[in-house]
């Protein structure tokens, strides 16, 4: 579904991403842990073709295709999906109006408004929502979990092959946090592949990933199947990876 070989990647003057190196099959989940300036939200926009960020080496495929050669709206069209951290409002645009222009993007045969108004509902009852949050303006007023929510919603409603979710959990509650896990739960799917940007591994508890890898300086530098890696990180910090990371470094030298 995804590979990624010596990814580099910075903004303005600085690199960020040095070398990375990654391979997700589908059907897969995996989470990506690290410290405050690692790289994983550089990764993650990068990934969804933000223009702020300066590709320098490395190659990224995506389904076999170059996903580095595509622009933002090309790669969403093929189902590259990118939950932000910090979603921005789009005051008047309705949620509803925005997801039936989205959905229609991805389809070779528009839905009518019926049908897609039928399906918006379905998903709503199942991420707990209102009715009428199909009425309300894009983010405009929300609270950092509704942001989130919507945001889930989006997803499920688009139903992308490559999710990425940016840590999509900060600042959410115990209440929220079930919710977003249920959504992304539902979405696991043997097409679909689901990445997990996070601090924390709460929500990675109730996801379950099949992977987990931790980022130091622009690279991942551990990875193991499961959750047990970020049970250790919740407990030790990320000291004990570091120093691994720095033996193998000397090792290698010598």
């Amino acid at each position: 579904m995804l590979e990624i070989t010596g990814l580099k990647a910075g903004i303005k003057d600085m690199q960020i991403l040095n070398g990375l190196d990654l391979a997700v099959k589908a059907g897969e989940v995996h989470g990506i842990m690290g410290p405050n300036g690692s790289g994983k939200s550089t990764l993650a926009r990068v990934l969804a073709g933000d223009p702020t960020y300066e590709v320098l080496a490395g190659t990224v495929e995506f389904q076999g295709e170059d996903l580095l050669g595509l622009e933002p709206d090309e790669r969403a069209r093929r189902g590259v999906f990118l939950a932000f951290q910090y979603p921005v409002e789009v005051p008047g645009v309705t949620i509803g109006n925005f997801l039936r222009a989205a959905s229609n993007a991805r389809r070779d045969k528009e839905l009518s408004a019926l049908e897609f108004y039928g399906t918006l509902q379905d998903k709503l009852k199942e991420l707990d929502l209102d009715s009428h949050w199909a009425n309300r303006y894009l983010n405009e007023g929300f609270s950092g979990g509704e942001k989130k929510r919507s945001e889930i919603l989006q997803m499920t409603v688009l139903e992308p092959e490559l999710c990425i979710l940016d840590e999509t959990d900060s600042g959410l509650d115990v209440d929220a946090l079930k919710i977003v896990s249920n959504g992304v739960n539902r979405m696991r799917s043997p097409e679909r592949t689901i990445l997990i940007v996070t601090h924390y591994e709460r929500l990675l508890e109730y996801i379950q990933p099949d992977f987990c890898h931790v980022m130091l300086e622009g690279r991942i530098v551990k990875t193991e199947p499961g959750i047990e890696l970020a049970r250790q990180i919740d407990e030790r910090g990320y000291d004990f990876i570091k120093q691994e990371s720095n033996n193998h470094q000397v090792t290698a030298q010598r």
